[in-house]
């Protein structure tokens, strides 16, 4: 979980399947192996900078947005262990988290849309962690269904199970957590309805630079262009017109581009790779 965790709330989940706290029959499982869900990473980071109050308690505080990519990395390599990984390093790692973020607590130091000057934040705070799984969540199935494969209902239920997992581990309790997926859906779209989410001054500059001027070599800008248009063009439109991004094509030509892409990927290209390429190294580990 990006920058989460609570220091006080130690609810622990049900007993773990095997050795870890998932097996390879899980939907969890089955989606993260494919090194294709690396993009939902800065996707996710940026839906979470867009709650003034998680840039603060949880990103700013961490230095999320200024070493983003180190900060990606180990992301990423919190919830391999958590989804590829034993138990007790799921436990261990998580427990870290919830340590170091249970002593972060302040206020805003600017207006920032609904949030005035002094509002307070915890890092600790299950609406703001709620929000982060959300984000972590909603990438996942974006990314996948854009160029993996299609998700059915019981699919998303199957996935939303494995998170709500995820985010006791982070220290939220069931009570904190949306029933079921379309309870899911439906606080999504609440909170990219309403008035929680406001892209700051600072997270705007900060996020643009993430997605726009990572440190690469010059023999990669071809693809980073690639990766930004994706990251872009999959944020939901508030978010991403929020941020400023470049203006992009209409919503119909911008759709048929990433469906296009999408469609090379899923059809052409995945079938075609061997299981050393197509999924990450931790998956092949946990098989």
């Amino acid at each position: 979980m990006t920058a989460s965790g609570a220091g006080t709330r130690t609810a622990q989940p049900s007993p773990p399947r095997a050795n870890g706290y998932f097996d390879n029959d899980s939907m969890i499982r089955r989606l993260h192996r494919e090194r294709a869900l690396a993009l939902s990473g800065p996707r996710a980071l940026l839906m979470q900078a867009a709650h003034p109050l998680a840039v603060a308690g949880l990103l700013a505080h961490s230095g999320a947005l200024d070493d983003p990519y180190v900060r990606l990395a180990r992301t990423a390599e919190v919830m391999n262990v958590i989804t590829f990984g034993a138990r007790r390093d799921a436990e261990r790692l998580t427990r870290r988290v919830r340590a170091m973020h249970g002593s972060i607590s302040g206020k805003l130091p600017e207006t920032v849309g609904r949030y005035p000057a002094g509002t307070p934040y915890r890092a600790d705070d299950p609406e703001l962690l709620l929000w982060i799984l959300y984000t972590l969540v909603d990438s996942t199935e974006v990314v996948y269904q854009t160029y993996v494969g299609r998700l059915r209902a019981d699919d998303r239920e199957a996935l939303w199970k494995d998170y709500r997992l995820v985010g006791r581990l982070f220290g939220l309790r069931p009570g904190d957590l949306p029933r079921s997926a379309k309870d899911l859906r439906a606080y999504g779209r609440q909170m990219l309805t309403g008035d929680a989410l406001q892209v700051g001054d600072w997270a705007r500059r900060r996020a643009r630079e993430i997605v726009l001027e990572p440190p690469v070599p010059d023999l990669a800008r071809p693809l980073l262009a690639t990766v930004n248009f994706i990251t872009a063009a999959l944020l939901p439109d508030r978010i991403r017109e929020q941020y400023g991004f470049p203006r992009l094509p209409p919503a119909a030509v911008r759709e048929a581009l990433v469906r296009a892409g999408a469609l090379y990927v899923r059809r052409g290209l995945l079938p075609l790779l061997p299981p050393r390429i197509r999924e990450v190294p931790a998956a092949r580990r946990a098989a």
